[in-house]
C-alpha cells in the first residue's frame, strides 16, 4: 500500500509562490508516472503538470512557464514549485501515483489547499 501525504499549501498574494511537496511511503526512483491535480469549487480535477520515469514532463497549458515538477528520489518526495500565482490556481492541490504502466491500483494524496486572494 502506497501512501501519499501532501504538504505546503496556503494563502498567498496574486504574484506569490508556494511550494507543494508530496511525500511517498515507498521509494519513488522507479515509479512509472506521479501527477499533480487540482479540483476547484464546482469543478472537475484536472490534472496540473506529470513527471513520468523517463523523466519527461509536461504541463497544462495555464500553468506552463509558471509551475514546475520535480522530484527527490532520496527524499521519496515530488515537489510543485508554483511562481507568480493567479487567483484562479485557487484548488485543491492532490497528488497521484501509477506504480507501472501495468498497474491495477493508483494512489492519491489527500490534498492540500492553496488560496490565491488579496
Amino acid at each position: 500500500q502506497v501512501q501519499l501525504v501532501e504538504s505546503g499549501g496556503g494563502l498567498v498574494q496574486p504574484g506569490g509562490s508556494l511550494r507543494l511537496a508530496c511525500a511517498s511511503s515507498v521509494s519513488i526512483a522507479n515509479i512509472y508516472r506521479m501527477d499533480w491535480y487540482r479540483q476547484a469549487p464546482g469543478k472537475q480535477r484536472e490534472a496540473v503538470a506529470g513527471l513520468r520515469i523517463t523523466g519527461g514532463t509536461n504541463y497544462e497549458d495555464s500553468v506552463k512557464g509558471r509551475f514546475t515538477i520535480s522530484r527527490d528520489n532520496a527524499k521519496r518526495t515530488m515537489y510543485l514549485q508554483m511562481n507568480n500565482l493567479k487567483v484562479e490556481d485557487t484548488a485543491v492541490y492532490y497528488c497521484y501515483l501509477r506504480p507501472s504502466v501495468y498497474s491495477a491500483t493508483d494512489y492519491w494524496g489527500q490534498g492540500t489547499q492553496v488560496t490565491v486572494s488579496s
